[in-house]
C-alpha cells in the first residue's frame, strides 16, 4: 500500500509532483474539460482541466474503501463552495458541498481520520469565502494541531492519536 491517500485529488492543483509514486489519488469525477479564465486587464485564455484519479469513488456517499490504519499522510481538500452554477467552471473544477455540508465535512473528516495510521498526519486544506473555518471546525468537531490562522486559503494539519 502507498503511504499517501489524497482523498480529494481533482486535477491535482497544489501537487509539485502530479503524479507521485507515493500517493493514491482518489475522486469521484473522471473527466477532462476546458475552462476559459477572464482576468481583468488580460485576454482570457483557455485551460484544459483534466480529473483522472487513480482510484473514482465518492468517499461521501459510500465512505474510504480502505481499511483502518492504512496511510501515513491523508490529504483532504474537500470543495468549498456552496453556491455556483451548475455548469460555471468554479464548480466544474472544485466541485459543490451538499446542503447538508456540515454532515459530509464531517462524514469526510471521520474516514480521512480512520484510514490514517496511529499517529498519522491529515492535511486539510479550506477557502472559507462562502464558509468560515470556525462552522467548518465546529461541523467536523476536531481541533487541528496547527496552521494557517490568518488566510483567505487555510492549511490545517491534525495527527490521528494511538488506539486506546
Amino acid at each position: 500500500m502507498k503511504p499517501i491517500l489524497d482523498m480529494t485529488a481533482g486535477s491535482r492543483m497544489f501537487w509539485w509532483d502530479k503524479h507521485n509514486p507515493l500517493t493514491i489519488f482518489l475522486d469521484r469525477r473522471r473527466e477532462t474539460f476546458t475552462v476559459t479564465y477572464h482576468n481583468a486587464g488580460r485576454e482570457p485564455f483557455d485551460k484544459e482541466i483534466e480529473i483522472a484519479p487513480d482510484v473514482q469513488w465518492d468517499w461521501a456517499k459510500k465512505g474510504l474503501p480502505f481499511g483502518k490504519n492504512q496511510f501515513n499522510l491523508v490529504v483532504f481538500d474537500p470543495p468549498h463552495l456552496l453556491h455556483a452554477g451548475k455548469t460555471s467552471w468554479l464548480a466544474r473544477k472544485y466541485g459543490v458541498l451538499d446542503e447538508d455540508w456540515q454532515n459530509q465535512l464531517k462524514r469526510g473528516m471521520d474516514e480521512a481520520m480512520r484510514v490514517l495510521k496511529p499517529y498519522g498526519t491529515g492535511m486539510f486544506k479550506w477557502n472559507d469565502d462562502q464558509i468560515k473555518l470556525s462552522e467548518v471546525l465546529k461541523a467536523i468537531g476536531r481541533k487541528p494541531i496547527f496552521g494557517d490562522k490568518k488566510a483567505k486559503t487555510h492549511w490545517l494539519i491534525f495527527m490521528k492519536e494511538a488506539e486506546k
